[in-house]
Parts: C-alpha cells; sequence; structure tokens
C-alpha cells in the first residue's frame, strides 16, 4: 500500500490545489477551443473576445456552482443527476445573459450571432459537462479512498491475526494453561481437564477458522472471548470476574473479527494482574438506531493510576483505533478514559450490520 496515495487523498489542501489547477487548466483550454473554432471560420477578433469573456464567466460561475454541490456529494444518484441539471440550466442563463450584454460592447456590428436562449442552451451544455466532471472526480476520488481504507484494514487485520497468534503461542500463557490442565489431572479431575482441552482448543482453532479480514457476529466474537477468559481463570481464579451485559438483537450483528480481544487482554494486564483482589470486566453491547455500542469495562487503577499512561498509549488500543478508523473512517466513535470512582472504559460505536444467518460458534 502506498502511504503517499493516502495523504493526497485525505489532505483537504492538497484536495483544494488540485481543484483550482484543474478549474483553471480546465477553462483555459475551453477558451483556446472556442478562439481556434472562431479562427477557422473567420470570425476574427471579435470571436477572441467572445471566447475570453466565456472562459472567464465560466470559471466564475462554475466556482461558485461548486458550492452548491458539496452537500450533494454523497447524497443518491437520481438527486446528484437532478440537481445537476437543474442548476446547470439556472446557472446557463445567467452565462448567456452575460456574454450577450458583453457582446453589444466589443462586438457591435454582430458579427457573431449569440442569441440569449439559443446561447444558453450551448453554456448549458458546457456546464453539464463541467458538473459531470466535477461529481465523477469526487466519486473516483471516494473509492480511492475506499480502496485505500481496505488495504490498510486488511494489513491492520492481517497484523492483529499474527498478533493474537504469537500471544496465544506465548509459553507463558500455554505453560500456565498446561501447568492447569496437569494439576487438574493430577488431582483426579479428569473432566475438568478434559473442558479446559477443549477451551484451549478451541480458542487456538478461532484464529485459523476465521480471517481477521471478515466480519463474524457478536455472538462468535463472545463466544471465543469466553474460552479466552476461562483460560485465565484458571490463571487469576476468583480474582477475574467478568460481567456481560449484552442486548439480545446485538448477538445478530456483525463485527470485526478480534475486535475485542486486545481490549479485553489490556484489561487483564493493567486492572486484574497488579490487583491483589483482583476485579471485575464488564462486556457490554447495545443498539441504538443504526448504531452498535460496544464497551469494555474494568474496575482497576485506571490510567491514571498504578499503570499511568500505559492504557492510554496501549498497543492493543492503538492498533484498534487505527483498525477502526481504517474499516469506517468517519462513521465510527473510538472513546477510552477513567471512570468515576474507578476504572477504566472503553466505547466503540460502529455501523449496525447484520448478518444472513447465525453463525456457529467457535
Amino acid at each position: 500500500m502506498r502511504e503517499s496515495s493516502i495523504i493526497i487523498w485525505a489532505d483537504p489542501r492538497a484536495r483544494e490545489r488540485a481543484f483550482w489547477t484543474l478549474q483553471l487548466a480546465g477553462w483555459f483550454g475551453y477558451a483556446c477551443l472556442r478562439i481556434f473554432h472562431g479562427i477557422t471560420i473567420d470570425w476574427g477578433l471579435n470571436y477572441f473576445n467572445t471566447s475570453a469573456v466565456a472562459a472567464v464567466t465560466g470559471f466564475v460561475l462554475s466556482s461558485i456552482l461548486r458550492y452548491f454541490y458539496r452537500p450533494l456529494v454523497k447524497r443518491p444518484l437520481p438527486l446528484v443527476a437532478a440537481a445537476a441539471v437543474f442548476f446547470s440550466l439556472s446557472f446557463a442563463l445567467v452565462f448567456s445573459a452575460i456574454e450577450v450584454t458583453a457582446g453589444t460592447y466589443y462586438d457591435p456590428e454582430n458579427v457573431v450571432d449569440t442569441g440569449l436562449f439559443e446561447n444558453a442552451m450551448f453554456d448549458a451544455f458546457i456546464l453539464l459537462a463541467w458538473s459531470g466532471l466535477y461529481f465523477g472526480y469526487h466519486y473516483y476520488e471516494e473509492l480511492q479512498r475506499e480502496r485505500e481504507a481496505t488495504l490498510k484494514a486488511a494489513a491492520m487485520a492481517k497484523e492483529a491475526e499474527l498478533q493474537m497468534l504469537r500471544y496465544q503461542l506465548n509459553p507463558h500463557f500455554l505453560f500456565n494453561t498446561l501447568n492447569a490442565i496437569s494439576t487438574l489431572v493430577l488431582a483426579g479431575e479428569t473432566a475438568n481437564a478434559d473442558r479446559m482441552l477443549g477451551r484451549l482448543a478451541s480458542f487456538l482453532r478461532y484464529s485459523l477458522v476465521h480471517s481477521p479480514e471478515e466480519k463474524v457476529t457478536l455472538e462468535t466474537e463472545l463466544s471465543t472471548l469466553r474460552h479466552y477468559l476461562e483460560i485465565e481463570k484458571v490463571r487469576f481464579a476468583e480474582r477475574l470476574n467478568v460481567v456481560y451485559d449484552i442486548e439480545e438483537r446485538a448477538l445478530r450483528a456483525r463485527i470485526p473479527s478480534l475486535l475485542l480481544q486486545p481490549l479485553i487482554e489490556n484489561a487483564i494486564k493493567y486492572a486484574i494482574a497488579p490487583s491483589e483482589n483482583g476485579g471485575v470486566i464488564e462486556i457490554a453491547a447495545r443498539i441504538r438506531g443504526d448504531r452498535l455500542l460496544l464497551a469494555v469495562r474494568d474496575d482497576g487503577p485506571g490510567a491514571g493510576g498504578a499503570a499511568a499512561g500505559a492504557k492510554g498509549s496501549g498497543v492493543g488500543l492503538r492498533n484498534t483505533a487505527e483498525r477502526l478508523a481504517a474499516l469506517y473512517g468517519d462513521r465510527h466513535a473510538f472513546r477510552h478514559g477513567d471512570r468515576s470512582p474507578r476504572g477504566f472504559a472503553v466505547e466503540i460505536e460502529i455501523p449496525l450490520e447484520f448478518g444472513r444467518g447465525r453463525e456457529r460458534a467457535a
């Protein structure tokens, strides 16, 4: 992925420079074409004046027209087309009136025949062409932006998958899990040992079955998180308590896979592990209109406590924020901060999407 292309599409100053460069070049080319046409039909200097006035008028009117079009860029295509026709016809009358009025001064002998409505039809065609180029440029720009965002999201998702695999294969993590299973076997608790092996297998299988580049239902994500948390519960025992506050309808909503796991890991690392008494992690999900609200909260020391600065700049939080920005752009919200009287919370707001069917949990 080319980082420079992302900057071009995202930088408003670069976009503004591109507009005025194309605007000047376009209307200068329009004037040259009209002058060349006048020369071929032997209209002489009078048509040079006509072309100059037309080019300047078109430049000014189209620059004004731009401000009418800006709010329409992301509207439905039929509305855009209707607006383009309406504004082009309206501005064409002004365009033609200026040309015809100016013609009485620089062409008193009426060498160049420019009737008001006859000329307006030609000007309307020119403004319609300009409108098509304007919206076409913006649609192309939007496609490029979405393409770059998709590529960046795919790269970040792959990085998240590799980080999860690395964590899963972390010797310390596996040692604790296998040691707990061994302890259960030696104590004769084979049923519990078997369940623990099943949780570990399911957790490891998730990264192989589900690609992080695709979206999964919240139900699937939570099922995998439960395997992870149950394994961690062997390590922390009663020190780790998890509360689920999930709206039933939200279970069918689709989210990027591996979205919540780094946030849970962050809470365990900075809220549960440092505390002798452990703590509580709350996972919440709500639907509000066409938005899905997700939250991971803990009752640890918060960003201003023992782990000062760690949560606010953690790799997990930063990667999650960047991934959401790449996937949803300005259609999402990502907030985190201390809770009152203590604790830390991460809140995510993304567009609501439903799957075609209920997925089988990992």
